[in-house]
């Protein structure tokens, strides 16, 4: 008994740790004021659209550093990281001659690093090679005050015979961050010293054709949470037990699921692109099954991946054509 006490007093702090760190990752010093529609507090003054005048960057990850003020965005057809002002100010946070297509970002605020998936799927005509077309799965890990990378991984290694497209990245209380692969069955995992495994492989996690495992977040309970584009599916994974993983149960079809964003406990974001809509997924049974309570149209901007600002405000990431002229970080309203 004394036992099952301590699990749920630690498995609570967990959460509690978890959504402060978020709370203060995300600017404890913003002014909150009308309430919204899932009972949190928006920030009436932040800017409604990002307008950058960045030609041809294909962004497709993107996420708000809030101890340093901006947000970052990465590149599909130039590699590189950039820095995106509220004025629309776009800025090189960072670069390196492995960074041949960079999807997916995660801004570990508490280990003041950004990390990043590496792909390589021709989008960069300048920097793909024939031995990593469509054969790439990194994660570059950059200083998140200075741009410097201080580590990148290799994950193809783990599997060289094989189709790879690192997608997105999760990190956990203890700082492991997971990987998806979106052309592989595979999640990876890499600890804070570098060193890489394979976390969970299995083939229901991929894909005949197209895009398989897609966004990741992880769930300070203890799992994570990870979408499958292709077939509009939503996976609930144990970190402690991955290969018990299970289907979260929604009649909402979700497919061409990309960026997942927890905003609480009990409420994901999620960007569908093929449907150029956010959702917002609730849960009451600990993410074995989910209901939709709000849906936001994006307009035809080929929408990707969507990251938190304030403690309830989203901003999803409106990337356009490959060669478009620029691209929009706007917020989300439900």
């Amino acid at each position: 008994m004394h036992h099952l006490f301590f699990l749920e007093q630690t498995k609570r702090f967990a959460r509690q740790r978890f959504f402060a760190l978020a709370f203060l990752a995300v600017g404890a010093s913003s002014f909150l004021s009308s309430c919204s529609d899932d009972g949190t507090l928006p920030n009436p003054f932040l800017p409604a659209k990002i307008t950058v005048a960045e030609p041809a960057l294909s962004p497709e990850g993107v996420q708000y550093d809030e101890l340093n003020q901006h947000f970052l965005v990465s590149s599909r057809t130039k590699g590189r990281i950039g820095a995106v002002e509220d004025n629309g100010t776009y800025t090189v946070f960072g670069d390196d001659s492995r960074l041949i297509s960079t999807i997916g970002l995660n801004v570990d605020q508490i280990r003041h690093r950004v990390l990043v998936a590496v792909s390589d799927n021709g989008a960069n005509t300048t920097r793909t090679t024939p031995a990593t077309l469509n054969r790439l799965a990194g994660l570059a890990i950059f200083n998140s005050n200075n741009g410097n990378l201080t580590k990148y991984v290799d994950l193809s290694t783990l599997r060289p015979n094989q189709r790879h497209f690192a997608n997105d990245i999760a990190v956990d209380l203890e700082g492991n961050a997971y990987v998806t692969d979106s052309f592989s069955p595979i999640i990876y995992k890499v600890d804070t010293d570098g060193n890489a495994s394979i976390f969970l492989e299995d083939a229901q996690l991929g894909a005949a054709t197209g895009f398989g495992l897609n966004g990741i977040v992880y769930h300070p309970d203890g799992y994570l949470i990870v979408a499958k584009s292709g077939e509009g599916v939503l996976f609930k994974v144990p970190i402690n037990n991955p290969t018990a993983f299970s289907r979260v149960s929604t009649t909402q079809n979700v497919t061409g699921a990309d960026g997942l964003l927890l905003l609480n406990a009990k409420t994901l974001l999620l960007v569908s692109g093929s449907q150029s809509t956010v959702y917002r997924l609730s849960s009451n049974d600990s993410w074995a099954s989910a209901s939709t309570t709000g849906s936001f149209a994006t307009g035809p901007t080929s929408p990707t991946t969507i990251t938190r600002r304030s403690i309830s405000d989203a901003y999803v990431l409106y990337p356009y054509q490959a060669t478009a002229a620029q691209f929009e970080i706007t917020k989300v309203n439900f």
